[in-house]
């Protein structure tokens, strides 16, 4: 492919004119309850030496102790892309550039106006922001146009690879202050789980930049990816994933559909619409990931709060009832989200602070 790729004929049209990242609407929502008002709160799940998962006493937040302060009654959610790291800025862009040149594209290269051009025409889809720019300049010769689905999945295979190299190394720097931001909450006895489990570039991407917390700071807080996920109670309740055979199946599928069902009628009574019960998959995992975060830090949804980068974090949120701050990153510079408490524009001084936080000042 590299020979066939080496050369790309130019088409007529003007250059990419520099553009920011695309404004993106929410929808209004409100916040909502858990599945069965019945049902008791979910508790993070453990598997004992036994081999079946069983539930595990439940997390608090607050203490009874009257020897000590209780500890607010708070859990902290963060967001690894945008939030930890500026991923889009720092390593999204010099991936691709080193996976065109990996793959002999010459002709190939993405400046900062370029890059948020592309991400704003095609909403940061990735083979979208592909098509739209080698129709532009022209596609590789000698490439047939059946064979242009294969090339565009060759060209996102070596940016992820490129990426890890990024996120692995110093050129792609923790968001300022955000160390500091989690060390905070840590001190004020806030629990902190960091979601792994969901991102543009995958969870391997992901922990490789929570490693750059540190040891110390990560052996404090929860990392909430796939495994621990579908090890939480939601996973295996709603999910479906690592049930324990103590439970009924039968009881597994009802509660799956009802809490597929509540979503549904949540939304069709907010939009007044008769509302399908199907949610994209991206969705539900971004859902799952938040519920299981709150069972992690042990608090109930609404009282977690989600430290969001991404508009995907924001409306899941929303749709459970967990309140949202955004922190804004190049590829939500211009962004809009009217369903979070507050939207600022990094951590410490008069942006992000957990003292706002506590005191719920989010201005």
């Amino acid at each position: 492919m590299a020979a066939a790729a080496a050369q790309c004929v130019p088409l007529r049209g003007s250059p990419l004119a520099p553009a920011s990242p695309e404004t993106a609407k929410v929808p209004a929502s409100t916040p909502t309850s858990s599945a069965a008002s019945a049902s008791p709160p979910l508790r993070a799940a453990v598997a004992p030496s036994s081999g079946r998962r069983q539930l595990a006493p439940p997390l608090r937040c607050s203490s009874s102790s009257s020897e000590s302060p209780a500890p607010p009654n708070l859990g902290l959610l963060v967001e690894v892309e945008g939030v930890l790291a500026d991923v889009y800025r720092f390593g999204n862009r010099q991936a691709f550039n080193v996976a065109f040149q990996s793959l002999g594209l010459d002709c190939a290269n993405w400046t900062e106006p370029i890059y948020a051009d592309l991400v704003r025409k095609a909403r940061g889809d990735e083979e979208r922001m592909l098509v739209l720019f080698f129709d532009r300049i022209g596609w590789p010769t000698s490439l047939p146009t059946s064979e242009k689905g294969s090339f565009m999945k060759s060209v996102i295979r070596e940016k992820l690879k490129a990426l890890e190299d990024f996120s692995a190394s110093d050129r792609l720097p923790l968001h300022p202050g955000v160390e500091k931001f989690i060390d905070d909450a840590l001190s004020e006895g806030v629990p902190v789980a960091i979601l792994a489990a969901y991102g543009r570039n995958g969870e391997k991407i992901s922990r490789s930049i929570v490693k750059k917390l540190g040891p110390e700071r990560t052996s404090k807080i929860k990392i909430v990816g796939k495994d621990e996920v579908e090890g939480s109670f939601y996973g295996q309740l709603v999910l479906g994933k690592g049930i324990t055979s103590s439970l009924d199946e039968q009881l597994i599928k009802e509660a799956r559909k009802a809490e597929k069902q509540r979503i549904a009628e949540e939304v069709a009574s907010i939009l007044k619409l008769s509302v399908d019960i199907t949610a994209s998959e991206s969705s539900e995992k971004v859902i799952a990931a938040l519920r299981a975060g709150s069972e992690y830090v042990g608090c109930d949804v609404q009282n977690c709060i989600l430290v969001a980068g991404s508009q995907s974090g924001v409306l899941a949120a929303e749709r459970i009832g967990m309140p949202c701050v955004v922190v804004r990153c190049s590829f939500t510079a211009r962004a809009e989200f009217p369903s979070a408490k507050a939207v600022m524009d990094g951590f410490g001084g008069t942006d992000l602070t957990v003292s706002k936080l506590l005191s719920k000042k989010w201005s």
